[in-house]
């Protein structure tokens, strides 16, 4: 039998071993995931406690797993210590806020903490019906609707966002309708009003979006989402909501559309006038004004406006003016142009018909507007030569005193022979005062007359041989633009860009020497000696048309503030480097283009 003090040795070295066992799987390393709800309701918050007993964590739970279903509003973080028989413990706490994003059965997966995971864990969201009034209502109700679900290509569109709300919504974030294929703007102000729907009152939020879509071909426009906060019996909730999706069948041009300017619309008007229409003579400057809108279009979209001169006038077209009006009903694009028209002959003024060519959205058919400009009778002189070459006539400036009429006919020159003859004459009625017979005063008198024909004959040829030389002389003094006005730049590209320069900043005082400058270089100074020479060898008719627009603001009364040199500068661009650049047609099919 053993002692019993060894016995007692026994139990107690037994007793330790048991501790040891005991304590070394207390403080195990481990993660553990708990939530403070099993079955949460449709937007209500639930929260994850992550806990690890380990002091090296790394940079904490991996939270990556629960975006896929959850929402993770907020993460917190705390730490604790425990000491127990002379051992220490490390806790770590995390407490996540989760919103699940639909209903259903869920599993949240293990969450990774350093080298441990936690275990996954069940959730289950139900709808909130607590969440409908007596009339099984919901709170807040979004809609989404579209004014035509089958457009054209580029057709207006007007999207209608409605919220109806049963709440004061605190912190709400509404989305905003959009799609790559679609030009999206805001079209007015929101509207708001009360409406009754199955028994509920609701303040419904009315906010309209212009839209024009950019591709034919099926489109969707995705559903528009709301969140927000609401004070309610069961305490402060988070609603969301969200609408419908619209599917749109987007038409392309028709096949039978004749024109390259595609415009569709609700309607198109033309109006115009001319002024003055009384009293007008041959060179005034008449102003015809138009003005065109487009009812469910931009101004961008519509045609411009392209009228050449004739024998009859010449037009100066200044740049059009772009504009648009929006309302709840849609916008309305206005284009507006100011042509200058110089009558060139006499009679009745008779200006193109305007026409627009348009495609209705609403009977889905091809229309065309007209207007007719009024009629002016001119009266005057011709300023068209009659022999129908086409070439002005320069016309006198105005004078401040009387002008003596110019007679413009030259004295026939008279010719050698018909000298002789009248020589010949006079000799011939001298002899004749004598009769037939030749006597010595008869001699003397011819021969003295000879001498004084020969002599006056000489004397007139050397009088004319000295003006001649004279008048050459003062010619050969004449000063030249290579005297006067030496060239300030050293080569063609040089000049070509101080000239594009001063047409850009439309300085119209430098804008004839420039253009000499440049002009010289190009064709040689001996070929240029003012503007008319540049019209003629460039052979450019839209390069002279606005050189002679910008002569005719030079020289009259207009302020030089009103020459926009824009026109010319492209002009210039395209005669120099031999490539048209883009009309306003091309480049709305650039912001426009037809898929």
């Amino acid at each position: 039998m053993l002692p019993k003090t060894a016995l007692l040795r026994g139990l107690n070295l037994t007793l330790s071993f048991i501790f040891l066992l005991v304590s070394s799987n207390l403080y195990a390393a481990s993660v553990t995931a708990t939530l403070d709800k099993q079955t949460i309701y449709e937007n209500d918050v639930v929260q994850l406690t992550i806990r690890t007993d380990f002091p090296e964590t790394g940079q904490g739970p991996d939270l990556s797993v629960l975006k896929r279903d959850f929402e993770v509003l907020s993460q917190s973080q705390n730490s604790q210590f425990r000491f127990n028989l002379g051992t220490s413990q490390s806790l770590s706490f995390w407490v996540i806020s989760l919103m699940p994003k639909s209903t259903g059965d869920f599993v949240i997966p293990a969450i990774q903490v350093g080298n441990l995971a936690s275990e996954p864990i069940k959730l289950k969201v139900k709808t909130a019906q607590q969440l409908l009034d007596e009339n099984g209502n919901p709170p807040v109700i979004i809609d989404l609707e579209v004014s035509q679900e089958q457009p054209y290509l580029q057709q207006e569109l007007i999207i209608s966002l409605k919220l109806y709300s049963a709440f004061a919504l605190q912190n709400a974030n509404i989305s905003t309708p959009n799609h790559p294929n679609l030009l999206i703007e805001r079209l007015a102000d929101d509207q708001i009003h009360y409406e009754e729907v199955n028994g509920t009152q609701y303040q419904v939020i009315t906010r309209d979006y212009l839209a024009f879509p950019q591709q034919s071909g099926q489109l969707e426009i995705p559903p528009q989402k709301i969140s927000a906060m609401i004070n309610t019996n069961l305490g402060r909730r988070l609603i969301k909501a969200q609408s419908n999706a619209i599917k749109l069948d987007v038409l392309p041009i028709p096949a039978s559309y004749p024109s390259d300017d595609w415009l569709p619309a609700t309607q198109v008007s033309l109006s115009n006038s001319l002024s003055p229409t009384a009293d007008v003579k041959v060179g005034d400057t008449l102003i015809w004004e138009i003005e065109a809108f487009a009812k469910g279009a931009l101004p961008e979209q519509m045609p411009a406006f392209a009228y050449a001169s004739t024998r009859d006038y010449k037009l100066y077209p200044q740049p059009a003016k772009l504009s648009s009006h929006k309302s709840d009903t849609g916008i309305t694009g206005e284009q507006s142009i100011r042509i200058e028209v110089v009558p060139t002959i006499p009679g009745k003024l008779i200006l193109p018909e305007i026409e627009i060519v348009y495609w209705n959205t609403k009977t889905r058919q091809l229309e065309r507007t007209y207007a007719v400009p009024p009629s002016v009778e001119v009266t005057g002189i011709s300023l068209v030569d009659p022999t129908g070459k086409g070439k002005a006539q320069k016309l006198l400036a105005p004078q401040t005193g009387s002008v003596a009429p110019i007679s413009l006919a030259k004295p026939e020159e008279k010719t050698k022979s018909d000298e002789a003859d009248i020589l010949e004459g006079e000799v011939q009625l001298t002899t004749q005062e004598t009769g037939s017979s030749w006597s010595v005063k008869s001699i003397i008198i011819a021969i003295l007359l000879f001498i004084a024909g020969t002599t006056l004959i000489s004397a007139t040829f050397l009088m004319l041989k000295k003006r001649k030389t004279i008048n050459s002389d003062k010619l050969e003094e004449v000063p030249t633009l290579q005297v006067f006005a030496p060239l300030n730049t050293h080569d063609e590209k040089t000049a070509y860009q101080e000239l594009i320069n001063a047409c850009q900043n439309h300085d119209l005082k430098s804008l004839r020497g420039k253009c000499l400058e440049w002009a010289r270089h190009r064709w040689g100074e001996d070929r240029i000696n003012g503007l008319d020479d540049i019209k003629r060898l460039s052979e450019s008719s839209s390069l002279s048309q606005l050189i002679m627009e910008a002569e005719l603001i030079m020289y009259s009364n207009t302020a030089a503030t009103d020459w926009d040199g824009s026109d010319l500068a492209d002009a210039l661009e395209e005669f120099y480097s031999g490539e048209a650049k883009p009309s306003q047609s091309s480049k709305l099919k650039t912001l426009y283009p037809n898929f």
